[in-house]
């Protein structure tokens, strides 16, 4: 089981791995494209961000909170209200307060040339890009919205609106600098203003700070106005009610005779309403320290169990004996590696923990004794209170019987004076407040003076131009190697077509090289081996004997399928067997020039009837014979199907051991399909990186349909990064086997 396991594991890994080699041979085969698309996306970055006005930001932060009587920076507790400092964050990029800013500096008077400039400073690639395709789609919106204006014009009155004013253009400019960011997680505010000169940036960050500080106050101002106006309507109307209300008062207690009690009927009320509080109180108390000495009763005297109930948990003394005895502790840890347990050093430390512990000990003891004896005094004092509670009761039960109308009539001067000092407490702090912000605004940092731009930053641009021409190349690459159908590799065909790659020859590259003289002079070359590795699949393509008669073509012109007829017919003669080449290329023949043979009398004639005999040429210092293809008659193919022709080849297969046909290219004429008929068998030409699937499925379609044997394919001119490990392993070891 492991065994298969690992082996799995080993043929993804293997799968991956030879993905991975894909992809690199793509990128090396592209190279260029990638280098040539990265230099041009690095070249536009650095004319763009060399030729870019510098901009210089100035940043200033400050502290922003809701005024809630009391500075979040004392309080202790935290309101947590997600779209506060948002909401600040467009009121700091409002309109009115860049408006505020334009005022305060004067920007439309003093620095108005710092906005509206007749002469640019220098040329802007991003600028000049912009401003073209501002142009173009204004001029197209205009062309699109006309149709609508002149059907809108006859019904419809024009409006005339005023244009913009300096100050007003200078506050969108400024609204489009400014860049206000709540940092997170804190009340925080960042705000920070870019422009192409680092003073003026400088003065618009601090002065926007204050432009929002004024404009709170106007906004304060404009909601407190009303309310404040309306109090103090209620308030005179409140204080004539009181005052009619106080007079009857009087009159009554005069007609009554109760001047003299007064003092108590005030006081009295008084006094219940303390007693009662305070007994609440001393019930409440006495019932914390019931509850307290019942959880320290339910400790049983356990020290670790007091210690953790908060009363004892958050003594400051207890406190700090645990952090002695901590202390102690660590430090007889830290003695019991130096010394042994009966060395003086170790029993004075082990003294000094048991004291701190009795020191804890009586602390406890001390806090539990504190808290009974408050229980006691607790206990005593809610008893006093209530025999005060009911003396008290029992005189005002005797006062009120006298004095209901009076206690009336002492209700509606207390309910109107009330009322009245809350209207005259209200109207005071209205008008104290009114001038204070309802939010709260400390300036933390103000904005120092830029001294280097903050845009364009240079080095950044480069880098994420280097990345981005680098990943757009590689992505052009892969892009175009999809959209490519070319062949370029072995296993493509075998596994599209279920063909054999007989073997593959490697591109030759040099000036002067070519690749019909160079495996003659150049026997122990890879290309020679790759040669080599094509006869011997040839001679093992079919099982009783190696065909005899080999048909070679190609899907195209230019694929090399006379260079592989020569050089595989000097690999077949190397073995000491005779090898006739027939050039029945009889529209466009090239054998005869390249071996340097006359071509005045050859296949043609033969088959025209011209000539009894054909014509076999010998190549020198080659065991290779030729019969060339003669002059170019009317209709090849009509030749090339004749009597004649299958007379010759029974001739030639009696004379010479192998026979190879060099024919006309498959999908562009019928002559290779009739010479399929009198093969043994055909090998397929294609040339690495032109050869398209659709051309090679046709080619091969056709000579299936005829039911011709393929015998193989050769993949001619591979760039070595394409070509299969496996092939250039197996065919340098089978080339040197044969040498």
């Amino acid at each position: 089981m492991q065994n298969s396991t690992n082996m799995s594991y080993q043929e993804d890994f293997e799968e991956y791995d030879v993905d991975i080699r894909s992809y690199l041979k793509i990128i090396r085969a592209r190279w260029m494209l990638t280098v040539s698309v990265m230099v041009v996306v690095l070249l536009i970055t650095v004319i763009a961000t060399y030729t870019t006005v510098p901009i210089y930001t100035a940043e200033s932060q400050v502290l922003i909170e809701r005024n809630r009587g009391k500075s979040a920076l004392e309080s202790n507790f935290y309101y947590y209200e997600p779209d506060f400092l948002e909401t600040q964050a467009v009121l700091i990029k409002s309109e009115n307060v860049a408006l505020k800013v334009v005022k305060n500096l004067q920007l439309a008077t003093k620095y108005r040339s710092y906005f509206f400039k007749n002469d640019p400073e220098g040329f802007s690639l991003v600028g000049f890009f912009r401003e073209k395709v501002g142009t173009l789609l204004g001029t197209l919106t205009s062309l699109f919205s006309s149709s609508d204006k002149k059907g809108s014009a006859e019904n419809t009155e024009s409006i005339e609106f005023e244009p913009k004013s300096d100050e007003e253009i200078i506050a969108e400019i400024i609204r489009g600098g400014l860049n206000v960011v709540p940092v997170r997680n804190t009340k925080v505010v960042s705000i920070s203003y870019a422009s192409k000169d680092p003073a003026i940036a400088k003065l618009v960050a601090d002065e926007v700070v204050k432009a929002y500080m004024d404009e709170m106050l106007d906004i304060k101002l404009s909601t407190s106005s009303y309310s404040l106006k309306w109090m103090t309507q209620k308030a005179a109307e409140e204080r004539d009610k009181l005052e009619r209300s106080e007079r009857e008062l009087q009159q009554f207690m005069r007609e009554n005779d109760l001047v003299t009690v007064e003092n108590r009927l005030t006081v009295l009320p008084q006094k219940l309403s303390e007693f009662g509080s305070q007994q609440s109180k001393a019930e409440t108390e006495k019932q914390e320290l019931q509850d307290l000495l019942g959880q320290i009763g339910s400790a049983d005297n356990d020290g670790e169990k007091l210690e953790k109930m908060p009363l004892f948990a958050s003594d400051e003394v207890l406190k700090n004996i645990r952090e002695r005895i901590y202390k102690a502790s660590k430090n007889i840890q830290e003695l019991s590696k130096k010394y042994g347990r009966k060395h003086p050093v170790m029993i004075k430390a082990r003294d000094e923990l048991k004291i701190l512990k009795e020191e804890k000990r009586f602390e406890v003891e001390r806090i539990v004794s504190s808290i009974k004896n408050s229980y006691q005094l607790a206990a005593s004092k809610e008893k006093n209170l209530y025999g005060l509670l009911g003396t008290t009761k029992n005189e005002m039960l005797d006062l009120n019987e006298k004095f209901m109308q009076y206690s009336i009539m002492k209700r509606s001067v207390d309910s109107n004076r009330v009322l009245y000092d809350t209207l005259q407490s209200s109207i005071k702090k209205q008008g104290v407040t009114e001038q204070a912000q309802s939010v709260n605004i400390w300036v933390i940092e103000k904005a120092a003076l830029p001294t280097s731009p903050s845009k364009p930053n240079k080095k950044r641009n480069l880098l994420l131009a280097l990345l981005l021409g680098l990943f757009s190349g590689v992505g052009l690459a892969f892009f175009i190697e999809y959209l490519d159908n070319t062949l370029k590799t072995s296993r493509q065909i075998e596994e599209r077509f279920a063909l054999t790659v007989l073997g593959s020859v490697e591109e030759l590259k040099g000036k002067g090289k070519n690749i019909d003289t160079h495996v003659r002079y150049n026997l122990l070359s890879s290309i020679a081996e790759s040669y080599r590795l094509i006869r011997s699949a040839l001679l093992l393509s079919t099982a009783d004997h190696p065909p005899q008669v080999v048909l070679v073509t190609s899907m195209s012109s230019a694929e090399g399928k006379t260079a592989t007829v020569i050089n595989l017919a000097r690999m077949l003669a190397q073995d000491h067997k005779s090898v006739l080449i027939i050039d029945c290329d009889l529209r466009r023949p090239r054998m005869h020039s390249l071996l340097g043979l006359p071509n005045d009398r050859g296949l043609s004639v033969y088959l025209a009837g011209n000539s009894d005999e054909y014509t076999v040429l010998k190549i020198p210092d080659e065991e290779i014979s030729l019969i060339p293809a003669g002059p170019v008659p009317p209709d090849p193919a009509e030749l090339l199907g004749s009597a004649r022709m299958k007379t010759l080849l029974d001739e030639v297969r009696k004379t010479f051991d192998f026979v190879l046909f060099d024919s006309p290219p498959v999908g562009v004429v019928t002559d290779s399909l009739t010479l399929s008929s009198y093969a043994d068998g055909t090998i397929l030409v294609v040339k690495a990186g032109s050869t398209t699937v659709e051309m090679l499925e046709n080619g091969v379609k056709k000579m299936r349909d005829i039911n011709a044997r393929i015998l193989g394919v050769v993949l001619n001119r591979v760039r070595k990064m394409d070509r299969d490990s496996y092939q250039y392993g197996y065919g340098a070891y089978y080339g040197r086997d044969n040498d």
